[in-house]
C-alpha cells in the first residue's frame, strides 16, 4: 500500500510537472506571454495539481506520514483505529519508491516504535516495537524479554479491559516493561502459549515484538527487520476512530507515543 501510493504521487508529479513545464517551454519559444487566454484544459489542470502532488509528496517521503492501526497487536500502546504520524527523516532520508537511504541521521533505538515493510511482504507495512539492537542476544521465557542476559522488568498493573474492537483483550494482565529505561506498557495472556527462544540479532537487522505480546505476528515467528525496510518511527495519534467505541475517542488525540 505504501509502495503503491508512493509511485502514483511520483508519476502524478512527472505528468503534471512535464506537461505544464512543456507548456511554459511552448510559450517561449513562440514568443507568447503567460498567462493566456488559449490555455489548453490539460495544461490548466497540470498547472493547479502539480504543485498539490509536489507538496504532498515530499512531505509524505521526507517528513512525515499518516497510517492507520488495523489490528490489536501494539495494545495497550495503540488501538485498532488509531491514526497516528512517523517521522519519515528519523533513520534517515530515504528516495520514495526506490527506498535507497541517501543521507544518514540516525539508527533505531531499544524501545523504539517502528514501522517497517514486513520483510516476507514488503508492500504490506508493520508497526511493532524494536527490543533487539544488530549484535544483541534476545531470549524469551515465559513471557519475559531477557536482553543480553539482562531480565527486562515487568510491574502488573492489574486485569486490563478493553474498549471497541479491542474488547476482547479484557482479563488480560497489564504490565509496565522497562526495557533498559524505557518504561512501556504490554499485555500478556497468561493462558496462551507462545515462542520461546534465543535469537542473536544479525548486523544490520533489529528484533521487533508487538506490545500485546500473545497476539502479535512478530520477529518471534519470522525473523528479523533489515534495516532497509525501516519506514520511520511513530510519535504522535492525531485521530481515533473505532466505531465499536462510539466514534472519535477524544481522549487519545494528540497522544505522544514512547
Amino acid at each position: 500500500m505504501d509502495y503503491d501510493f508512493s509511485f502514483f504521487l511520483v508519476i502524478a508529479s512527472l505528468v503534471t510537472g512535464v506537461v505544464w513545464g512543456g507548456f511554459l517551454l511552448y510559450l517561449k519559444l513562440v514568443h507568447k506571454p503567460y498567462p493566456t487566454e488559449n490555455e489548453p484544459l490539460m495544461v490548466e489542470y497540470a498547472r493547479s495539481f502539480f504543485p498539490v502532488v509536489l507538496v504532498v509528496l515530499l512531505l509524505r517521503s521526507f517528513l512525515a506520514e499518516p497510517f492507520r492501526i488495523p489490528s490489536g497487536s501494539m495494545m495497550p500502546t495503540l488501538l485498532i483505529g488509531d491514526f497516528i504520524l512517523v517521522n519519515k527523516f528519523t533513520y534517515g532520508v530515504r528516495l520514495p519508491v526506490l527506498n535507497t537511504k541517501i543521507i544518514e541521521i540516525s539508527e533505531p533505538k531499544r524501545g523504539d516504535i517502528v514501522v517497517f515493510r514486513y520483510p516476507k511482504q514488503p508492500t504490506v507495512d508493520y508497526i511493532k516495537r524494536v527490543i533487539g539492537l544488530p549484535g544483541d542476544r534476545i531470549a524469551y521465557f515465559d513471557k519475559k524479554v531477557y536482553v543480553n542476559g539482562q531480565l527486562a522488568a515487568q510491574t502488573s498493573l492489574g486485569r486490563y479491559e478493553g474498549v471497541g474492537q479491542g474488547a476482547n483483550m479484557t482479563g488480560a494482565e497489564h504490565f509496565e516493561e522497562n526495557l533498559e529505561s524505557v518504561k512501556h506498557s504490554i499485555l500478556i495472556n497468561h493462558g496462551t502459549i507462545s515462542v520461546e527462544d534465543v535469537f542473536v540479532v544479525p548486523q544490520g537487522q533489529y528484533f521487533v515484538m508487538g506490545d500485546n505480546r500473545d497476539n502479535s505476528n512478530d520477529s518471534r515467528y519470522w525473523g528479523f527487520v533489515p534495516e532497509a525496510n525501516l519506514v520511520g518511527k511513530a510519535f504522535f495519534i492525531w485521530m481515533n476512530w473505532d466505531w465499536e467505541n462510539n466514534g472519535i475517542a477524544f481522549n487519545r488525540l494528540g497522544t505522544v507515543l514512547e
